[in-house]
């Protein structure tokens, strides 16, 4: 049986042509306008508070539009988005270090590999630059220089410093001003806020996105809400992988319920893996957690120049250290890019030189930092991460140094959209980490809120209007599509409740994580890949008639959600090895053992693989391909040495 079949190629038609510096302002001028008393008419789903949901809904409801907005937590504030911590990316040039709009854009498409798009991610740069002022004016406290002036450093795969940050905590900080937008349009009567309310299903009626189901996460009832425009915010999908620094519930449903409506899923197999994570401590984890990159500003990574030294670090001398970044990568040192910098961590945990609980850790140390700046200025940046780490692994990272290794963070794969952000169901609009548009295959850090603001306060809320500007559209509650969307929902989460077996969902979830992450992680190969569909599919199986999920529908119950978000991780998972299976090369953090140089580095096909591949949901999955072209940074041999 065929795995998937090739279907038409796909097009982003809604991109201008001509000079890229002026294509995002000549496609606002000729986007159409909805005037304010029509924008009164207007309602607009958004589904997710995190930074993109949030700015999104603010901004929309500021502009006149009725919104509605939901999240499954209990407030907007405990959106993902609060976990980002080392900093957002701009092209200010405040250093007078060489930065430019142009030269973010260039970092962004050369360490993406080549396979993102030039239109949106220039876009994006411009942004960038409005984007910190924004946040200004809402009172985010960045960090500041003595004389006041904001403050900046670098993040790997990039020679510059163009990173804003508060202290660990910029993504926490960002998202209490996107939130307090919102609670003010939220208290002027624009915005209706469901917190604790899941969407189970998108409502399309002629072809077009006008609502969806949700379940109250607190009393189970199933309820529908229709608008003219439905924007999903609902961020990425790492936790396929079980253990992920994503929050637990982070989940894939609202955007899977979209692709098996209709809208393409696009590079479903690129994920971020982040280098700096603590390593995991045993089988009892639900989930790992983040250190920030921005560590590695001042941290050294290192291991013991002999296999299986055993020793403390402290009795390690300089003489048999291995600092291998700075060795093998001597222009970016340790600040190469993530998928960089994790494939090489596992590399020399590969040859026996990891450190840690089974090898599996590298040394992160800032030994030099504090002799060279102080252990006060060490605190003053990254105080709150130390101590974060400290209560974790109860060492003290200011004595000893940190043990990191890679692991899933976050999914440039998403939804597919166009340069307006529209997928390819009329009216569902996509944005943030739930979309794939903006970084290819692997995302520099301190990208994605830049993206996720970029997307809420300033590309979203101009190219809508020129979906809504046709609205607004006629009354569907009567339509047939409508009940048939809630009958599905009712009718799914009877069978979970029905199964009554005898494994619980978070067995079957770590068991498909290992499955992933073992061939689908960080190296693949077509063996190890064509094993893992199969593995999937009889796991998938055995979850249908083994699951135990206590209680009912009519109550909290969470059982009932992760059943629910696990389900759909098995399709979104074998999906992910289809697209890796089919992807033959290297490109970003994704290692297929059959395609690399000979000292070991990730080989592209780009003449063979330079698209997106956006899949159809079907029995077999059809491929469409958006083909890439490149007319200002040209595809090259992708060198951090």
């Amino acid at each position: 049986m065929e795995l998937w079949e090739t279907g038409e190629p796909i097009r982003d038609t809604a991109a201008p042509d001509g000079p890229i510096e002026t294509r995002w302002e000549r496609r606002r001028f000729d986007a159409k306008l909805v005037n304010p008393a029509n924008r009164r008419k207007l309602t607009v789903i958004v589904v997710g508070t995190g930074l993109a949901g949030g700015s999104a809904a603010a901004t929309l409801a500021e502009a006149g539009y009725r919104v509605r907005s939901y999240c499954y937590q209990d407030s907007p504030r405990r959106a993902h988005s609060i976990a980002a911590q080392g900093g957002i990316n701009a092209a200010k040039n405040y250093r007078n270090d060489g930065d430019s709009i142009y030269r973010l854009f260039y970092d962004t498409v050369k360490g993406g590999d080549f396979r993102a798009r030039e239109s949106n991610v220039y876009r994006l740069a411009q942004v960038s630059v409005n984007i910190i002022d924004q946040c200004v004016a809402q009172g985010v406290p960045f960090a500041r220089e003595y004389g006041g002036l904001l403050d900046n450093r670098s993040f790997g795969g990039t020679q510059v410093s163009r990173t804003f940050y508060a202290r660990g905590q910029t993504g926490q900080q960002l998202l209490l001003g996107a939130y307090q937008a919102m609670e003010r349009q939220i208290a002027a009567g624009n915005i209706e806020m469901h917190a604790r309310h899941e969407m189970l299903e998108l409502i399309v009626v002629d072809g077009r996105a006008r609502g969806i189901v949700v379940r109250d996460l607190v009393t189970g009832e199933i309820t529908t809400d229709l608008a003219d425009a439905v924007v999903l915010a609902s961020g990425g999908y790492g936790n396929v992988f079980f253990l992920s620094t994503n929050a637990k519930g982070c989940n894939v449903t609202a955007t899977w319920r979209a692709h098996r409506k209709g809208a393409l899923f696009a590079n479903p197999c690129y994920t971020q893996i982040h280098p700096t994570c603590i390593p995991e401590s045993g089988t009892h984890q639900s989930k790992l957690t983040l250190m920030s990159e921005s560590l590695r500003n001042d941290g050294r990574v290192w291991v013991p120049l002999r296999k299986d030294d055993q020793r403390a670090p402290g009795d390690i001398g300089e003489d048999e250290r291995d600092y291998y970044l700075e060795r093998i990568y001597p222009s970016f040192g340790n600040l190469v890019p993530r998928d960089i910098a994790s494939r090489a961590a596992k590399n020399v945990c590969d040859e026996g030189r990891g450190v840690g609980p089974g090898g599996l850790g590298v040394y992160l140390d800032f030994a030099d930092a504090i002799r060279r700046l102080g252990r006060e200025s060490v605190e003053a940046k990254y105080g709150n991460l130390f101590e974060m780490y400290q209560r974790i692994t109860g060492e003290d990272p200011y004595v000893v140094p940190m043990r990191i290794y890679p692991a899933v963070h976050y999914t440039m794969g998403g939804l597919w959209v166009d340069y307006d952000l529209q997928s390819t169901i009329p009216g569902l609009f996509v944005i943030g980490e739930a979309n794939f548009s903006d970084h290819g295959a692997n995302r520099l850090g301190a990208s994605a809120l830049m993206q996720g603001l970029a997307d809420g306060y300033f590309v979203l809320p101009n190219t809508i209007n020129n979906y809504l500007a046709a609205g607004p559209f006629p009354d569907i509650s009567a339509s047939p599509a409508v009940a048939e969307a809630r009958a599905a929902v009712e009718s799914r989460l009877e069978r979970l409740l029905s199964v009554d077996g005898d494994r619980t969902v978070d067995s079957f979830h770590r068991e498909l994580g290992h499955i992933m992450w073992e061939y689908c992680g960080m190296e693949r190969t077509e063996e190890g890949l064509t094993k893992a569909i199969g593995l999937i599919r009889g796991l998938r199986d055995e979850f249908w008639t083994r699951v135990k999920v206590p209680g009912t529908g009519e109550e909290l119950n969470q059982n009932l959600e992760k059943a629910g978000r696990v389900a759909d991780f098995f399709e979104l998972a074998e999906l992910m090895c289809i697209d890796a299976l089919h992807r033959r090369e290297s490109a970003g953090g994704h290692f297929r053992a059959e395609s690399q140089t000979d000292d070991g580095e990730a080989l592209r096909h780009d003449d063979e693989f330079s698209y997106v591949a956006a899949w159809e949901f079907g029995p077999v999955p059809t491929l469409h391909k958006e083909q890439l072209d490149f007319e200002y940074v040209h595809p090259s041999t992708r060198s951090y040495k």
